[in-house]
C-alpha cells in the first residue's frame, strides 16, 4: 500500500463525525452477502481499480451527506438481517460507519464490510487511525483487497477477483462465512 493513501484516511473527508457521505442505498439485496442485506454504498475511493464495478463512487465530493441515525432508521425499516457496507472505500469514513455498525449489532444484525485495502494494511493503519480501528471493531466479516480485472472471477461468491479474501472478525463473521461456504 502506498504511504500516500494513509493521509487521505485522516483528512476532513472522514465521516464529518456522525455523518456518512453516501453514494446509494439498497434496502433489500440477496447478492451482497448471505440473507437479506441492507447495502450502504459509501462515496469516495482512493484505489482507482481498473474495471471497478462502482466507478461513480470514487469522487470524494460526490454523493449525499446523511446522518448516521437517518441511515439506521432506513435500515430498521428495511427488515434486513444485516448491513453490507460497500463503496467507494468504507474505511475513509470509519467513524460514522462504526456508529451504524454498533447500532446494527444492538438490533441483532451483522456487519459485512467491503474494502479495497488488504486486511494486513488495515491492521497497520488502525494503530495510526482511530476511525479505521473503530470500523474494524464492528465488522463481522471483511471482504478485502482491490479489484484486479485480470483476476476477475465468478467462481467464488461475493468477490469480484480471485485475490479478494473473506475474513471473519467475530463469531458472527464465522457464522456468515459458514453460510457462504
Amino acid at each position: 500500500m502506498s504511504d500516500a493513501l494513509s493521509p487521505i484516511i485522516d483528512s476532513n473527508f472522514s465521516s464529518a463525525g456522525n455523518h456518512v457521505r453516501v453514494s446509494g442505498i439498497i434496502e433489500e439485496s440477496i447478492v451482497d452477502g448471505p440473507g437479506l442485506r441492507f447495502v450502504l454504498f459509501t462515496q469516495g475511493c482512493v484505489h482507482d481499480c481498473k474495471g471497478c464495478h462502482n466507478p461513480d463512487t470514487h469522487g470524494l465530493e460526490g454523493g449525499e451527506l446523511m446522518s448516521a441515525p437517518e441511515i439506521l432508521r432506513i435500515y430498521r425499516e428495511s427488515g434486513a438481517s444485516g448491513i453490507t457496507i460497500s463503496g467507494g472505500e468504507p474505511f475513509l469514513q470509519g467513524e460514522g460507519l462504526s456508529w451504524i455498525g454498533r447500532e446494527v449489532h444492538k438490533l441483532g444484525g451483522d456487519v459485512i464490510t467491503y474494502t479495497g485495502y488488504e486486511y494486513e494494511n488495515l491492521i497497520e493503519l488502525k494503530t495510526k487511525n482511530s476511525s479505521v480501528r473503530m470500523l474494524l471493531q464492528v465488522t463481522d466479516l471483511i471482504i478485502d483487497g482491490p479489484f484486479i480485472l485480470e483476476e476477475r472471477t465468478m467462481e467464488r461468491p461475493f468477490v469480484g477477483s480471485a485475490n479478494q479474501k473473506l475474513i471473519p472478525l467475530s463469531e458472527r463473521g464465522k457464522a456468515l462465512l459458514q453460510l457462504i461456504k
